[in-house]
């Protein structure tokens, strides 16, 4: 390994310009994806206001930076890429690239899909140092891809149809869902929980500590969670329904928030971990870091994009808002658990079209949603373009 120490003036330079461009790159996903798309339907919905949604957002999207995003980084770092391991130039031409297109997206009021352009990036300029391609991870990269619109979108609109229904109250179908959401959270895995070399979820550390660490301990812990859940929805609905519906949106919105930090900052500090691995620099370091960048961008430029989502793309009420967020948040625990890098604007996008077309579609904006998919197709093959380019100048004149 080598020692911090030791390491030259002309190296430590490179270091830092890499690490700014990591952080702006994690200010840019914090303003864009990651700050603005977990509450935009409870902003829809007046559930709660646009500057106190990036306030929450900001912090919760650290502490998921922080407890979740080691599978993302991992992959960004390593797998993208086969042959050859990123340079300082390289990562600082990915970032760089990457960021300055979801800078772009933010500015101009269309949500970037963040993983599209990071991946391109990331890939284009590893492509250019000579690299193979990792034909495996893309296979699971673009598998997630496809499906997250029907998986988000079909998954919203079955239970925006279901929540719509006269013949099913909602103090019946509510607390389903609310039992569906903590069996969710309860097999989340966190770093924290779990050992030095991984992590566990809530469902396994109270099974662990009842000295029951099997399966059927899991399961009557999922359930005794599933259940309490259910019962507390069922109980305050019957007294305050409407207060209960939007006190639910904020906390799944809450829930998505820290997924999207689990995520999201692996896209930004993932081109950092080969470079800052032979200074011993810890993991949870890097995420951290990543993290205050997550915090910063959501405070400053989340509230823009906030506007966008929850009032260009459709007009959403608690209802669909609740249909909207639930399968968002279950995409993105799958995307942590595999380590996949994806884009939280497809994920809540794709929810909110498909609860808008349970109310039979008028209220979503069809040319907006032309404009955002091609974004997303144009970023993933702006990004790799520019950065294979990129690198390449650079190379030819140094």
């Amino acid at each position: 390994m080598a020692d911090p120490a030791a390491v030259d003036p002309a190296t430590a330079a490179t270091l830092v310009v890499v690490g700014l461009a990591s952080f702006f790159m994690a200010w840019s996903i914090g303003a864009g994806s990651s700050g603005s798309t977990p509450f935009a339907p409870a902003v829809g919905a007046n559930a709660i206001s646009i500057m106190r949604a990036g306030l929450l957002v900001g912090v919760l999207g650290f502490a998921g930076a922080v407890l979740q995003g080691a599978n993302v980084s991992e992959a960004v770092g390593r797998e993208l890429i086969r042959g050859v391991s990123l340079s300082p130039v390289a990562a600082t031409v990915g970032l760089l690239t990457a960021a300055l297109l979801v800078a772009l997206g933010v500015f101009k009021g269309y949500p970037i899909a963040t993983a599209f352009t990071v991946t391109g990036a990331v890939v284009g300029v590893g492509l250019a140092m000579g690299g193979d391609p990792a034909w495996a991870k893309y296979r699971e990269i673009t598998a997630l891809w496809v499906l997250t619109p029907v998986g988000g979108g079909g998954g919203a609109y079955l239970t925006a149809r279901l929540l719509r229904d006269d013949r099913v109250a909602d103090r019946t179908v509510v607390p389903v869902l609310a039992a569906i959401v903590a069996v969710l959270v309860a097999n989340v895995e966190f770093s924290a929980l779990g050992p030095p070399d991984g992590g566990a979820s809530m469902a396994r550390a109270v099974a662990v500590a009842l000295g029951s660490p099997t399966t059927t301990g899991l399961v009557a812990v999922s359930a005794a969670g599933a259940a309490l859940a259910a019962g507390a929805l069922y109980w305050a609905l019957g007294s305050e329904p409407e207060v209960t519906m939007q006190r639910f949106l904020v906390v799944l919105g809450g829930l998505v928030a820290f997924s999207a930090g689990g995520t999201q900052v692996g896209l930004a500090v993932g081109p950092l971990i080969p470079l800052l691995e032979p200074y011993e620099v810890p993991l949870t370091a890097i995420l951290v870091g990543g993290g205050i960048g997550l915090l910063a961008g959501s405070w400053t430029g989340a509230p823009r994009m906030i506007k966008a989502l929850s009032q260009d793309y459709s007009s959403l009420g608690p209802r669909r808002s609740v249909a909207a967020l639930i399968p968002s948040f279950a995409i993105a625990q799958t995307a942590v658990f595999f380590g996949i890098p994806v884009s939280f604007n497809e994920i809540v996008v794709s929810a909110i079209v498909g609860s808008g077309y349970a109310a039979g579609g008028s209220a979503v904006s069809g040319r907006k949603m032309g404009y955002t998919v091609l974004a997303w197709i144009g970023s993933l093959l702006a990004a790799g373009v520019a950065g294979y380019l990129a690198f390449l100048g650079i190379a030819s004149v140094t």
